[in-house]
């Protein structure tokens, strides 16, 4: 399974640099001179190498140049592109309050009264928050704010939840 560490946004000033959206914990290692990417190319273009040449923080945003990208037509091409690394190299860690989102995929949910409710099938990270996506056996999927006072209980053997009246009941 391939783990998102990075978006290319947009190209940034006529020299190649791309502006990129970071989503890792980690972007001093992911993204360091010399460091190996892996991209996948937006409208099903497949996969490409990068090597990081350069990175540098501007106006809270990450600006990376990568070999072979030296002006802004080609960078204006990356726009789109997916750094991927394999779920399979990373763990959280020894934080018992931190997961990477396949870890928690698949993890049954119930409520803190021990009620199921399904299972985890993803976790959706929108500006407004995280927001759990719960698939019942039924089919139907129930979309649960990833916040403490609703979800209080986080682990590899579990989710629990305390919905508010009416978040289980919505047809």
């Amino acid at each position: 399974m391939d783990l998102v560490v990075g978006r290319v946004v947009k190209a940034h000033g006529v020299r190649g640099e791309l502006v990129v959206d970071v989503r890792t914990d980690d972007p001093d290692d992911r993204f360091a001179d010399g460091a190996q990417l892996r991209g996948r190319l937006p409208k099903g273009r497949g996969d490409r190498d990068f090597t990081v040449t350069g990175a540098r923080e501007h106006s809270g945003r990450l600006l990376l140049t990568l070999d072979g990208v030296d002006d802004r037509s080609a960078a204006d091409d990356l726009r789109g592109v997916l750094f991927l690394i394999d779920s399979a190299t990373v763990d959280s860690g020894s934080d018992p309050d931190e997961f990477y989102d396949h870890e928690l995929e698949g993890v049954g949910v119930r409520t803190v009264t021990g009620d199921d409710i399904g299972i985890l099938s993803e976790i959706l990270h929108l500006p407004g928050g995280d927001t759990l996506v719960v698939r019942t056996e039924g089919g139907r999927e129930i979309l649960v704010p990833f916040v403490t006072d609703i979800v209080p209980t986080v682990s590899p053997d579990g989710i629990e939840i305390d919905p508010p009246d009416g978040l289980l009941d919505l047809q």
